[in-house]
């Protein structure tokens, strides 16, 4: 901690429109009152409507943006969102695997909410074999999970096995998301150590939800700060979700399209 204070990085990319990335990262840190550090792997241009370009930040400004932070804060929860690339989920898992002792959290961006692809191809196999197994939890949804399994997950009775599958390939706890299920009850189901912990929430009617992986991941990594156990962080970021989907807005662009965004409150 730095005067009391809880310390928590976010590596991940920089969302123009502030809906999701490090920018609700960063507003989601604060809400919880930890103290947010960020390293920035891609520079988006970006809406909830649309991904315009993705400008890789290069290798070394990465991993010198996290070594730095590393070596100078008393980090106690890192949380990875969108690597992009292969050669940057390798430079990310290479330091962090120096640092065990620090709950990972590992969002596996790959999809955006738009449809477009946050994730080159190749970068999977390097997700699976170097930076997964370092995790404390995956924060997976179902398109995310599908991928990593090489399968489908087609309804509500498919959750646990394949959240126990996840655990068993990678070591680790998975909090495999069910929100992209049908239906009014969207069901979270947390796998860690072969117990299963289900969070059930009614859907929330929002015209988009831009940024609520990277809120949830977030919300979860500033209580694993605070020195919450890994159920009761996931109870408090699935309880801060639903506050910022209740009061989410949206904005209209010149043309006269909405573009909807997360309202992350901020606690002072």
């Amino acid at each position: 901690m730095t005067n009391g204070i809880p310390v928590a990085l976010t590596i991940a990319g920089s969302d123009c429109s502030a809906g999701a990335g490090i920018q609700a990262d960063l507003k989601t840190f604060q809400h919880f009152g930890v103290h947010g550090l960020t390293a920035v792997t891609c520079v988006v241009s970006e809406t909830a409507n649309v991904v315009r370009a993705v400008h890789a930040v290069p290798l070394e400004v990465v991993a010198d943006q996290i070594a730095l932070l590393l070596e100078s804060f008393p980090v106690a929860a890192v949380k990875t969102g969108m690597l992009f690339s292969a050669a940057h989920v390798t430079a990310v898992a290479e330091i962090l695997r120096k640092f065990p002792e620090i709950p990972l959290v590992v969002d596996p961006v790959m999809i955006a909410s738009t449809g477009a692809s946050l994730l080159e191809p190749a970068a999977i196999d390097c997700y699976q074999n170097l930076l997964l197994p370092l995790a404390t939890v995956i924060t997976p949804n179902l398109p995310e999970a599908e991928a990593l399994l090489g399968e489908r997950i087609l309804d509500e009775n498919s959750l646990e096995p394949a959240a126990r599958k996840l655990s068993e390939m990678f070591g680790t706890a998975i909090l495999l998301k069910g929100g992209h299920l049908d239906g009014p009850v969207c069901i979270d189901l947390l796998m860690e150590y072969g117990n299963v912990h289900r969070f059930t929430a009614a859907r929330i009617s929002v015209p988009g939800s831009h940024g609520t992986g990277c809120t949830l991941s977030a919300a979860i990594t500033a209580n694993l700060a605070l020195g919450q156990s890994l159920p009761d962080a996931t109870a408090a970021a699935k309880s801060y979700l639903g506050e910022t989907l209740r009061r989410s807005y949206s904005f209209h662009a010149l043309d006269g399209e909405a573009i909807h965004a997360l309202n992350q409150g901020t606690r002072f």
